[in-house]
């Protein structure tokens, strides 16, 4: 029998192995949720991203497909400069979690040197050198200013989802072992490690956004050469800074043994799968059952999976979706 959740303040779930957020203030929403999650007993919450310019596209073909919703809701925080989705996302957010999803945001943003518009390839994907990352680490730069501009900007969307008392699965720089964005492959205490608790603090700290699970995502390591991804350990911020730990699995490669490596990594925190192309057979999942949920990527719910192959984990008994999330309304 799979557990019911109310994810909001009136959330009514067992806390007997509950794990408190690493903020210590943290909303009571964001509790409920962590516990939520951690108490979920080898289920699987069923997810869908969706592109912000439509959010609810992708997931609502999802119950097209399976008659179902996903149990959470997911989109991007990115802009490009010149049309912000923050107030789209916030709407957005608010209906899906009044309809009982949950909700998780990522966020793609453009390198700390530029100016909007961030182009694709011209910023969020493109280099950025050892001096600038020690200037961007590094208080009163001007690089480290343009980067704070960028978080308090972001922050604004983020508080209107707190004033709304929305619980949010916050999964930053995401896919941080690989090779392909600016804040990527950047190991060591100085690198990335260091980048994510100045996040961090400026969120928690600055700002006072207590609404937040802080998923730590990185991508399944791989070794092709010029798309590599790295050793988890290395860009690990530590089980102060982290809430739960995510992986992004694509082209297949649910390897027992990164499975097995992020689960000793976080060492009785929760994992999840933040992104995934092509959906895990039930078998996968039953050989990993500690997976809290998975997320579909967009389009590749069509272009790398088969109906068939939706329906099937969406059927199995172990997968939960929106209409077994029980919503309180009083």
């Amino acid at each position: 029998m799979k557990r019911a959740i109310f994810p909001t303040i009136l959330l009514v779930i067992s806390t007997v192995f509950g794990q408190n957020p690493v903020n210590s203030n943290a909303s009571p929403e964001a509790k409920n949720l962590l516990n939520y999650i951690q108490n979920l007993d080898g289920n699987i919450l069923a997810g869908q991203h969706s592109y912000n310019e439509q959010p609810e596209n992708f997931y609502n073909k999802a119950q097209e497909i399976t008659g179902k919703y996903p149990a959470v809701w997911g989109t991007d925080l990115y802009w490009n400069g010149k049309n912000n989705p923050g107030d789209r996302i916030v709407e957005a957010a608010i209906e899906k979690h009044t309809q009982g999803a949950l909700v998780t945001l990522m966020w793609h943003v453009g390198r700390p040197i530029d100016d909007v518009p961030y182009g694709w390839s011209q910023s969020v994907q493109n280099t950025f050198s050892d001096e600038q990352w020690k200037q961007l680490t590094t208080e009163g730069t001007e690089i480290h200013k343009k980067w704070l501009a960028q978080v308090d900007t972001i922050a604004a969307t983020l508080k209107k989802l707190q004033e709304a008392h929305i619980p949010i699965l916050w999964r930053p720089y995401h896919e941080i072992n690989g090779v392909w964005f600016w804040w990527g492959n950047k190991p060591g205490k100085n690198g990335y490690i260091k980048l994510w608790k100045m996040l961090y603090e400026r969120l928690t700290d600055h700002h006072k956004l207590n609404n937040l699970i802080w998923v730590w995502n990185a991508n399944a390591p791989r070794d092709i050469p010029g798309d590599e991804a790295f050793d988890y350990k290395d860009f690990y911020p530590g089980k102060n800074y982290v809430d739960i730990l995510a992986t992004d699995v694509y082209h297949y490669d649910y390897e027992q043994k990164d499975y097995d490596q992020l689960l000793k990594l976080a060492d009785g925190k929760p994992i999840a799968l933040g992104e995934v192309g092509e959906l895990p057979k039930p078998e996968i999942l039953h050989a990993q059952p500690q997976w809290s949920w998975f997320m579909v990527w967009s389009n590749w719910l069509e272009t790398a999976n088969t109906p068939e192959r939706v329906q099937a984990i969406y059927n199995d008994p172990k997968t939960t979706t929106r209409d077994e999330i029980q919503l309180k309304t009083n």
